[in-house]
């Protein structure tokens, strides 16, 4: 079950609605990241620099740190805030999986905006604390790899499960179905866990996510609809 969900997930990214929603949202991440190194030379040249006048290579060494501070810090958070920016876009994913694939079923509710923004705001974090955490243990081979994919497995399966089970019920049905199949959503959560720990396919990790876990549910509700396939999709997933 969670194996033909994930193979379904990753066909979808070749489609253009997919290629769409990524490409917005590195288009966006990099204007952001241009717009950061913007402000960052403006508030140098406002502040800094005329007190800096008297000892210019002072001047000029400085903003070569800070230059190459930011193009370090935007290799590590270049998968964050693209996965900020592709939640804000995760509907659209979620509402085309559904039409494409389960139109007997009607597409969902989308979330309002509000929760929209929190629930990209509270995956991005789950994302850098993941790899904060990751850093943390370098020193520890092994254990920092076991670690790294047991937490982002159980956090990214338990954020994008609820985002694609409460688009068609409540917050508590939602928590519900998710703790009686909470094998199932660790296993997919391990394998988006394991799409983000590769460079540039990292950047694709929420589209991936959002699409695996729309699948899975709809997979989940079908055995609750009819126990005779749940015992023969639990054989097979």
């Amino acid at each position: 079950m969670v194996i033909e969900s994930a193979r379904m997930a990753a066909a979808e990214l070749l489609k253009p609605k997919f290629r769409s929603v990524l490409l917005k949202s590195i288009g966006l991440t990099i204007l952001l990241f241009i717009g950061a190194w913007i402000g960052m030379e403006m508030l140098f040249s406002t502040f800094l620099a005329p007190v800096l006048g008297p000892w210019p290579w002072v001047s000029t060494a400085i903003l070569w740190l800070m230059s190459a501070g930011l193009v370090v810090g935007a290799g590590f958070l270049l998968a964050p805030v693209t996965a900020l920016v592709a939640g804000l876009f995760l509907d659209d994913v979620a509402e085309y999986v559904e039409q494409e694939h389960y139109p007997q079923d009607g597409a969902g509710t989308a979330m309002p905006v509000g929760p929209s923004i929190w629930f990209a705001l509270r995956f991005t974090a789950v994302v850098i604390a993941a790899n904060l955490v990751a850093l943390m243990l370098v020193l520890l081979p092994g254990i920092n790899v076991a670690i790294f994919f047991l937490v982002n497995g159980y956090l990214l399966g338990r954020e994008y499960f609820m985002f694609a089970a409460m688009r068609f019920r409540s917050e508590d049905e939602a928590t519900a179905m998710r703790k009686a199949n909470s094998a199932l959503i660790l296993f997919a959560g391990l394998i988006v866990a394991g799409f983000m720990a590769v460079p540039l396919l990292n950047l694709a990790t929420p589209v991936f996510a959002a699409a695996l876990m729309v699948h899975l549910h709809k997979a989940i509700e079908r055995q609750y609809a009819d126990p005779a396939q749940a015992s023969r999709m639990q054989r097979a997933g």
